[in-house]
């Protein structure tokens, strides 16, 4: 078997996993589904609430330079017509001249082999037609065109121009927009940084890889506002802010070192504000692809809002008397990309008692759930009512503790395994009928099992949990 079917099937069992325990559904599943939409189940909200918390403790609590927002998704068009999202934020799309069908040229190209990055449109379409690129579905392609990725509403009872807005291709622009309102309300001093999660839109030509490309997505990211007149620091703090990037995903997500890799852009490749950009990529089944994003995007932003909507966004500094436009450096993380690598990473086979074994082997800090608690034998009224106490008892202190008394302990243990839950508690005889109360807890990447005393179980937990 090749590598690249390894990795399909490792993927499709990832997807299957996905449903079957109720990570992520297709969206609008009863209807055939939508593409490129994923609604999220139990316990994939538990794992991206995890990640976002522990997302917002590393870049906001535990700072004390950085400002939370919660910026609308719909914005004045004039946001985005200063921007650039209104004139050129677009993908170079191609239609199979048969059936209509539209796909990312770019893509088109990197499947036969070819590496598109800094192409321009006029120079795909050549390769494409120099190569007879066909499409999937074996027909001539059209003309290589851009199209723009923004989905575009109007607000209000009218239909006009004065009333289209867009569903925010990015979160950032509500950070910018707000840069007067943090300086006016809180005077701040530099450095300093605004951080927002929110959802995110992209009419994306061709949504795949499951979760990875979407329409609907959401962010987590960092305006870091900086003094420009030191270059020195500024670029200082540019590494510093990756350091921390990478800090999260291999400290706090528990992701391989091994898995990540830094990527210094180049220039042509690089977005038109960005004076440096770094994207942070990753080994997922189907490839090493971007998992976050790292730009310099200097006063690009600022002096755009500025001008466009004549309200001054410079900054002034009470110690030199100097009055000037910060630079910015903009940390961006992706919950949907974060959340299919650390599911992805986690999944795991082995045997276990001559039987094969399918588990997600979570860090407990992102773990859906971290402790299930189990009577050894439900039609036991005395196990059933301690396990219950235990788990109610665990509960408040550790919050996702679940509850299982269906099927037969082993059917259990294997459930558990299989949504990743670190350990499993089991009350049995010997909890009720001894004077010192031990429970059984059992490792789920090892299986191996050791008593512990009920009276010391919480902190047992907490030092194994930590």
């Amino acid at each position: 078997m090749t590598n690249d079917t390894n990795r399909e099937s490792t993927m499709e069992k990832i997807i299957s996993l996905a449903k079957r325990r109720g990570f992520v559904f297709q969206g609008s599943e009863i209807y055939g589904g939508l593409a490129g939409t994923w609604d999220y189940g139990p316990l994939g909200v538990a794992l991206r609430n995890n990640i976002k918390a522990l997302w917002w403790k590393r870049f906001v609590d535990n700072r004390d330079d950085m400002y939370g927002v919660d910026a609308a998704i719909l914005m004045n068009q004039n946001v985005w017509k200063a921007s650039g999202h209104v004139g050129g934020f677009s993908d170079p799309l191609v239609e199979d001249q048969k059936t209509k069908k539209r796909y990312r040229a770019d893509h088109l190209l990197e499947e036969k082999g070819v590496d598109p990055k800094g192409m321009t449109p006029a120079q795909m379409d050549a390769l494409i037609k120099e190569k007879g690129i066909k499409s999937p579905d074996g027909n001539a392609l059209g003309d290589v065109r851009q199209f723009n990725m923004m989905f575009k509403t109007h607000v209000g009872a009218t239909e006009d121009d004065a009333s289209i807005s867009y569903l925010r291709p990015e979160t950032a622009q509500g950070m910018f927009v707000n840069f007067k309102n943090i300086i006016d309300t809180f005077h701040p001093t530099l450095p300093f940084g605004m951080a927002q999660i929110g959802k995110a839109f992209r009419n994306e030509i061709a949504p795949r890889d499951f979760t990875f490309r979407a329409r609907e997505f959401e962010q987590m990211e960092i305006e870091y506002f900086v003094d420009p007149r030191n270059e020195a620091e500024v670029t200082k703090t540019f590494d510093a802010l990756f350091d921390e990037q990478v800090a999260f995903l291999t400290r706090d997500l528990g992701l391989p070192a091994a898995k990540v890799h830094k990527l210094e852009v180049p220039a042509a490749d690089r977005a038109h504000y960005s004076k440096r950009s770094v994207d942070t990529e990753f080994d997922f089944p189907f490839g090493q692809k971007e998992l976050l994003g790292l730009a310099y995007r200097t006063d690009f932003d600022l002096k755009a809002h500025t001008t466009a909507s004549r309200v001054d966004l410079s900054y002034y500094d009470e110690a030199t008397k100097e009055r000037f436009v910060p630079h910015c450096i903009e940390p961006t993380f992706g919950v949907d990309r974060l959340a299919l690598a650390v599911l992805a990473d986690a999944y795991a086979e082995d045997t276990q008692g001559d039987e094969p074994r399918a588990f997600l082997k979570f860090s407990p800090s992102v773990a859906p759930i971290k402790v299930a608690v189990f009577p050894l034998l439900k039609n036991k009224p005395a196990l059933v009512e301690k396990a219950r106490e235990t788990f109610m008892a665990l509960k408040k202190e550790f919050g996702a503790v679940t509850f299982d008394d269906n099927g037969n302990i082993g059917k259990r243990y294997r459930r558990q395994d299989e949504i990743g839950t670190p350990f499993c508690v089991t009350v049995d005889f010997d909890t009720i009928e001894k004077p010192e109360a031990e429970v059984t807890v059992r490792h789920r990447d090892t299986g191996a099992q050791e008593r512990v005393a009920l009276s010391a179980l919480s902190e047992w937990l907490k030092a194994k949990l930590a």
